[in-house]
This record gives structure tokens, sequence and C-alpha cells, in this order.
């Protein structure tokens, strides 16, 4: 494997930054996980345009235009001769002392790019759909860590991921300060209640995947919205599913004890799949190995 870092290709074991990187010491980064699909990335310059959104937000100065970040991408994927391929962009904010201070990081930001496969749920759950649980850890509020930075800060989703994997379940619902659902610990959540597709508008990433499903609902007449959603109606919906770049469309069945719907995946989640499926065959960056 030939991972990029900061311009250059090398082996997995010398793919190495410092130890007083303030990614390391702060997790003071930002990061993108992308799909590519029989040599299609899927929405790539959608991906970097959230990661330069964060890094603006976050005031790192990126060394590469988009385009060239781009063109990094595709450039790993050929080095590894990947036509399928899950990529996990990081940039750290680089070198600094042990303070806090960003002011003090005198080294440029480190921009590191991996190319290689990901599996986040066993196949029958996409068939069968999965049960998953309510935990304790709230989203953190926005107006203390908004969602929508793709950071490399990830402790709040960590805690939530070990609650869940201690009550037994692999993903979980996170809820907001207000006691909304949020989002789950890796992916985005939706529900279907009387032709409906609805998803959480707040305390959420800004998925990737998410968007393109509300788009793809769009396109074939399926109404959508965007709101407060309360664990009630999840547990009343009559479909429920989760997306993420990883996770793609995985259909929910069971929350909380309680059976989603018949208990099994249902036709607008099979229909969103298909679609989705189809999507990832033509939405995206070209490259030839």
């Amino acid at each position: 494997m030939k991972i990029y870092l900061n311009g250059q290709f090398v082996d997995r074991e010398k793919a190495t930054v410092s130890v007083f990187d303030h990614g390391l010491l702060y997790g003071d980064g930002a990061f993108e996980g992308i799909r590519s699909y029989n040599g299609l990335v899927f929405m790539l310059e959608e991906h970097i345009t959230r990661l330069y959104e964060t890094c603006h937000s976050m005031m790192i100065m990126l060394p590469l235009t988009p385009k060239q970040m781009m063109a990094a991408v595709v450039d790993t994927l050929k080095k590894n001769k990947l036509k399928d391929a899950y990529i996990r962009l990081v940039v750290t904010r680089g070198e600094g002392d042990l303070g806090l201070d960003p002011k003090k990081c005198y080294g440029k930001p480190n921009i590191i790019i991996i190319a290689g496969k990901i599996t986040l749920y066993p196949p029958e759950l996409y068939e069968k759909g999965m049960a998953i649980c309510t935990v304790p850890t709230p989203r953190n509020m926005p107006e203390a860590m908004n969602p929508r930075l793709k950071s490399l800060n990830y402790l709040n989703n960590i805690l939530a991921k070990i609650e869940a994997g201690n009550a037994g379940f692999s993903e979980a619902i996170m809820l907001d300060h207000m006691g909304f659902v949020a989002e789950c610990t890796g992916d985005n959540i939706f529900i279907i209640k009387n032709g409906m597709l609805s998803t959480p508008s707040q305390g959420c990433l800004k998925g990737i995947t998410r968007d393109v499903v509300l788009a793809l609902a769009q396109k074939n007449k399926i109404k959508t919205e965007e709101r407060f959603i309360t664990r009630h109606e999840v547990f009343t919906a009559e479909e429920c599913f989760l997306t993420g770049t990883a996770a793609e469309i995985i259909p929910v069945v069971k929350v909380d004890g309680r059976l989603v719907g018949s208990g099994v995946p249902g036709p607008m989640t099979k229909k969103l799949i298909k679609l989705f499926h189809a999507a990832t065959a033509k939405l995206g960056t070209a490259y030839k190995i």
C-alpha cells in the first residue's frame, strides 16, 4: 500500500507525522471519507468542497487548491491500482509546541491520503436490516462544536459508539441537547411515514450520502423534509434507514427494542438503495488505472 503524504507516495510503514503534530495532540484537523466505484470517485467535488469549508472555518490554510487536492485523491487510487476503494483524506494543522495555540504551529498542514478497503457492516444486515439503540451520550451542542465541521475530534461519537457496543449494538442514535434525534455515531438517519421521507435538520453532519438520497428522492417524486424528529417518531415510523459514505444505505428494522414498521426493510428503502447504487455509477470523477 502506498500512502500519499504531503505530495509524496510512501510505504505504509513510513507514512508518519511528528508526535508534536496538532492533529495527534489535540484532534486539530479535518478529514473526509470518500468512495470510488469501478473507476469513478463518487461525489469527489462535493467531498473536497466540504473539506475546504471545514478547514476554512478552522483557519487551516491548505497548501493545495481544491483541483490539486482532487488530483491527489485520484493519483493515490492510481498508485494503488484500485478501482473500488474507500479513501480517507486527512488534514492536520501540522507540527507545533505542546500548547493549544494554533499560531505556534510552525509546520505546514499535513495532507494524508489512504486508499484501501472498508466493510462497515456485514452483508446480511443490508438484506434483513439492523437493530440500533439510543445512547445516553448526547451529540455535541452546535454552539460548542458545530456538527457541520468534519474534524478529527470524534471523541463525542466514539464515546457513544462505546456505549452502543457495551449494549450489544453496532450503531446507535445520538440525541441533541434538546432531546431530538440528531444522527447516529457515524451515519445520518432517515425515517419514512405516510409517503414522507424525513431526516433531522439539526445536530448532524451534512452528509454527502444524505444529500444524494434527498436529491434522488426529490427527483423520483418522493416527498422529503428536514426537521426536528423525536424518538417516538422513529419508533412509530413505517421505515427507517441510515446513510453514510462507508455504510451507503442500510435499513433499520428495530430501535430500542421496538420493531420499525413490519420489522423488515420497507419498499421505499429498497427503492432508494437501488437508485443510490445506480447513482454511484454516474456521479463523480472518472479515472483509469
